[in-house]
């Protein structure tokens, strides 16, 4: 048995639509819970900075005759990283939230570890956790919002789409690269 959706009225619609005008986007019909989705966008907002400092430092710190290409890579990683943050940032601000970019507590608020890596196989599987942590969180953050808040949720969905696309080309990176290539 489906259940029927009853449509609010023109009349209703208008007027709900004059009151609080100051919330911006966040209308009354706006059912999750808006403190708790505000805290988990900056824990998201602060996990994406972490990222995209961390690929930043193995993009320049990757060594090797066959660091180039792999490096090459974290430098995109990290681009796209920062435009996750950026679209976090910008739907936090749309929610009436302000984004929080405290150097000082990102690393406690971030879900990912900023882990330097000394080799470049260490970067690589540093790299790959993060992404995994960052699938995992982005998988819980979908669920716990539901159809409370399908923009947040869309969102979410196309930045874990590409969360699992970078976890796809780091673990490729370690099947494909032999071990001795890492150690030069």
């Amino acid at each position: 048995m489906s259940k029927k959706t009853v449509m609010t009225d023109i009349k209703t619609l208008r007027s709900q639509a004059r009151k609080h005008i100051e919330q911006g986007a966040v209308t009354l019909g706006y059912s999750a819970d808006r403190t708790q989705v505000l805290k988990l966008l900056n824990e998201a907002l602060a996990t994406e900075i972490v990222c995209v400092l961390r690929y930043r430092r193995h993009h320049f710190m990757a060594r090797g005759i066959h660091a180039k290409g792999i490096a090459n890579e974290f430098l995109v990683h990290s681009n796209e990283e920062q435009g996750h943050a950026d679209q976090i940032a910008e739907r936090i601000v749309q929610l009436g939230g302000e984004p929080d970019f405290a150097p000082e507590s990102l690393a406690s608020r971030s879900h990912a570890e900023y882990v330097a890596g000394n080799s470049l196989l260490e970067m690589i599987k540093e790299d790959l956790v993060a992404e995994r942590i960052a699938i995992d969180s982005y998988r819980e953050m979908i669920q716990y919002l539901g159809d409370q808040d399908p923009t947040t949720s869309d969102m979410l969905k196309v930045i874990l789409a590409v969360e699992e696309q970078h976890a796809d080309e780091l673990a490729d990176l370690l099947e494909e690269k032999p071990a001795d290539l890492f150690n030069s």
